[in-house]
């Protein structure tokens, strides 16, 4: 693929994880992916929203810290910024999520006003368990998605089967876990047979990623597959934003042009890197050097 000259438009979560260690960590899905680009250079916009509260303030404080784009984060008098309760059993984290807060009232009448693109649009699916943010996301596919990238994040009760697939028609990629798949497709037997019924609804990648057993990329228009696994001796602190991490690369590599298997191997080299720290994100700037520099970037 040729390098282009898409921006990423990223819509959805901004939240606090709580630890049960007592430590709190920003982050959200969206936010996390949005926070990897920027690091990575490529300017991403994020449209999400927050209350106006400390935790609120600390939201905003650390995007302009950070060197964020601004213009797409809404204020909310009325609802509280995002929490969510993290918990582990086995070394997999499981979220207790708090509803009803800012970012469930993304308003589409306050969106920022945008030029033509083209830009690349990556949401997940958590913001949109209400219709107020849903609206909004939709407004900005109408708009201005030249590409669209799914993320898929199944948190019970907050999704629907019907929704979820009415979000990946016509997307370009969607990333997806392999629990994901089979809650998505429970009636269905075998991983074979849920990714030939996906497939049908996506237009160039499913990218399947399994943990400890890494993930694979599957092309829907001619089957084609890239495998990568993580390194065996992996030190990890916990698994909180993997996915997310991985995604990241993934969103940087069609912003610029890598062939896939190179996409996917990066993909893994951080999200295996994202997994030694605690939490989604880190304030180390360091961290994204090494990364910048092996893959060549101009930052």
């Amino acid at each position: 693929m040729e390098q282009t000259t898409m921006r990423p438009l990223i819509f959805g979560e901004v939240l606090f994880d709580h630890f049960p260690d007592g430590t709190s960590v920003l982050g959200g899905a969206p936010f996390n992916v949005a926070w990897h680009l920027h690091a990575f250079g490529l300017k991403p916009l994020m449209i999400t929203r927050i209350g106006a509260d400390e935790l609120g303030h600390k939201v905003d404080g650390a995007m302009q810290s950070w060197g964020m784009d601004c213009a797409g984060l809404q204020k909310d008098l009325a609802h509280p910024t995002g929490t969510v309760e993290v918990s582990f059993k086995d070394g997999e984290p499981s979220y207790d999520i708090v509803d009803k807060v800012a970012y469930d009232f993304i308003d589409a009448s306050q969106l920022p006003r945008l030029n033509d693109g083209p830009w690349l649009l990556y949401h997940g699916s958590l913001a949109l368990r209400h219709e107020c943010s849903a609206a909004a996301l939709g407004k900005l596919k109408n708009a201005y998605a030249s590409s669209l990238f799914v993320d898929i994040n199944l948190r019970s009760p907050w999704w629907r089967k019907e929704h979820v697939l009415d979000l990946v028609n016509s997307a370009g990629w969607i990333k997806l876990n392999g629990a994901e798949l089979t809650e998505i497709y429970p009636e269905v037997s075998g991983d074979p047979q849920r990714i030939e019924m996906l497939s049908r609804r996506v237009t160039e990648q499913i990218v399947l990623t399994g943990g400890e057993r890494g993930a694979i990329a599957i092309s829907t228009t001619n089957r084609s597959r890239v495998s990568v696994s993580p390194e065996s001796a992996l030190a990890v602190t916990d698994t909180v934003g993997a996915g997310d991490a991985f995604c990241s690369v993934l969103v940087a590599g069609r912003l610029l042009g890598w062939p896939l298997h190179v996409s996917m191997q990066r993909a893994q080299a951080f999200a295996s890197a994202i997994v030694g720290i605690r939490g989604a994100t880190t304030e180390d700037r360091g961290f994204y050097r090494r990364f910048i520099r092996d893959w060549g970037m101009k930052v």
